[in-house]
């Protein structure tokens, strides 16, 4: 039988997001551990604002909304507070009625700085690498590390001589403009757009583009984000960022690093052992490790654990929506990459052991 189209809207209902959620929706695993880390923070969320005025959009629901945002691949900020208005599921992880309003974009605008004065992204990222770590879910001695360009948002039409020899920008919306001729290097050049971007390229042939550099440091269990820092495309940043993170790593036992050729050079590897890591890097023809390293079975284990880190670009440039930087210079980008590789890390956790209690309790509360 044919049904009947119902016009008439419902005066009232007791319907709330939470009902409508699906209950084995991997959001739901997320959730409780993104409510933990954020009660965690609270003290540093109460020195974030004046203790008396109007109220606020709560920082919650901005670092909630920055998750969604790298979850569902939302292309901004504008488009993801239009999707709250009617978006049920964004209203329940944000803790909303389904009456509540979105709140304005420009919210996200006008708080990054207080968010980077007090180190927010970090301590989320950290709090979500706490839960992994009382779950016993992350390795203290086995690493991997290697970095990736980002592109970063500015158009190569930007990129101008430092001088001004090159005379006034061009005007209109995108004006032609020939390059044909001009050397144009980073010593000379640099972007009216974001001037921290550098000019870099992945390799001999391919197109040089203006970008940042970014860097992760994997634990080799479960492949799961330790550090992740944002510089700028120098040739041998690589290398020194990688140094710098696993000198952060606390030293109870000896640790080993897995990466590609790009490591196997006397800076790393020397650098790595003078911080008692043992560099297991893909060997050149001419390495800087022997037979003495490469022995070891150990060696052979980093060497395939060390591609999953491989997963962890492939998931922030595609998902997390990462193929073109949305911000511009370092800071604020480093403040994205470190809510992106959280999510990344909240992601991975949804799929292990999430619903067994933590060690030593009766829950996971």
């Amino acid at each position: 039988m044919r049904g009947d189209k119902v016009t008439q809207g419902f005066m009232l209902t007791t319907l709330t997001p939470d009902h409508l959620v699906p209950p084995d929706h991997p959001i739901r695993q997320i959730k409780p551990i993104v409510d933990r880390a954020l009660s965690h923070l609270s003290p540093t969320f109460n020195a974030m604002y004046a203790a008396t005025g109007r109220p606020s959009i709560p920082p919650e629901h901005l670092l909630k909304g920055c998750l969604l945002i790298a979850l569902f691949s939302v292309r901004s900020e504008r488009q993801f507070c239009e999707r709250l208005q009617y978006d049920l599921l964004f209203k329940w992880f944000l803790d909303l009625n389904i009456g509540d309003s979105a709140f304005d974009p420009s919210t996200f605008s006008k708080n990054p700085e207080r968010l980077l004065a007090h180190e927010v992204a970090a301590q989320f990222f950290q709090a979500v690498l706490r839960e992994a770590r009382q779950r016993q879910l992350l390795s203290v001695e086995h690493f991997t590390v290697d970095g990736t360009l980002l592109e970063a948002w500015a158009s190569m039409k930007s990129f101008r001589p430092t001088d001004g020899s090159g005379g006034p920008p061009p005007r209109g919306k995108n004006p032609s403009v020939d390059f044909h001729d001009e050397e144009r290097v980073n010593a000379t050049h640099a972007s009216t757009t974001d001037p921290e971007a550098l000019l870099a390229r992945k390799g001999n042939g391919k197109e040089a583009r203006l970008s940042f550099l970014g860097h992760v440091l994997m634990e080799n269990r479960n492949g799961l984000v330790v550090e992740v820092t944002v510089t700028q495309a120098r040739g041998t940043a690589e290398r020194e960022t990688a140094l710098a993170q696993l000198g952060r790593q606390p030293g109870l036992r000896r640790l080993t690093v897995g990466a590609d050729k790009a490591y196997d050079t006397e800076a790393f590897v020397e650098g790595c052992r003078g911080r008692q890591v043992t560099p297991h890097v893909a060997r050149k023809l001419h390495s800087r490790i022997d037979g003495r390293t490469t022995r070891h079975p150990g060696y052979a284990v980093s060497q395939r654990r060390r591609k999953r880190v491989e997963e962890i670009f492939g998931w922030m440039k595609t998902v997390g929506g990462a193929r073109k930087l949305r911000y511009r210079g370092v800071r604020k980008n480093q403040l994205w990459a470190e809510v992106t590789a959280a999510a990344y890390n909240l992601m991975r956790l949804a799929k292990l052991v999430l619903t067994a209690p933590l060690p030593g309790s009766s829950c996971a509360c």
